[in-house]
């Protein structure tokens, strides 16, 4: 199903240590609009979808788990150098007391992933619209991102995650008009 190349999506660049923009962005690894929700949310919905759209599901969920890779590549590299007390310093201290230096799934705030973040109603409308406010929420989310940092190898990597944010509800609502469209046509039997 899948080709995998052994490379990011998109260059990920680093500038400096800084623990403090790796705790947020943890935010966008396993917070609730981020790409681990994207990317279950999205497998998950093609089962009941259409069709004409099971291919988009498909595409930008696992698009989503190439994000998921970015992401924790710069949350790595922004915390690969850091010492104890940085982590600590940083609000990092908890999951250094649990995960040493290890990736887990959890948001900025510290709690952890949960299948409650992953909608599927069943109903295509319906949860295109709710993968369009996904992809709207994760867009703002990484713009704050951006405005959080000064580091403009981080920048130049989220706006590109931002911009893909942008690509994929525009692909999301295509979609609905599709089904919209579809969905007005007359059947005769």
């Amino acid at each position: 199903m899948w080709i995998y190349e052994k490379k990011l999506q998109y260059p990920v660049r680093v500038g400096k240590c800084d623990v403090r923009m790796a705790k947020f962005l943890m935010e966008q690894y396993g917070g609730a609009d981020g790409e681990l929700a994207a990317a279950l949310r999205y497998l998950n919905q093609r089962y009941t979808i259409p069709d004409k759209v099971i291919g988009l599901l498909t595409d930008i969920g696992t698009e989503e788990f190439a994000h998921l890779e970015m992401i924790a590549t710069m949350v790595y590299k922004l915390t690969k150098d850091a010492t104890v007390e940085e982590l600590e310093a940083a609000g990092l201290g908890a999951h250094y007391a649990n995960h040493d230096r290890a990736l887990f799934y959890e948001n900025a705030g510290g709690v952890p992933f949960t299948a409650t973040y992953i909608q599927a109603k069943g109903d295509p409308i319906a949860d295109l619209y709710e993968d369009i406010a996904a992809e709207e929420k994760a867009r703002a989310t990484y713009q704050w991102l951006i405005d959080m940092t000064d580091d403009v190898d981080i920048q130049d990597g989220l706006k590109y995650l931002r911009e893909r944010e942008i690509v994929h509800s525009l692909r999301f609502r295509e979609a609905v008009e599709i089904l919209k469209e579809e969905h007005g046509r007359k059947k005769f039997f």
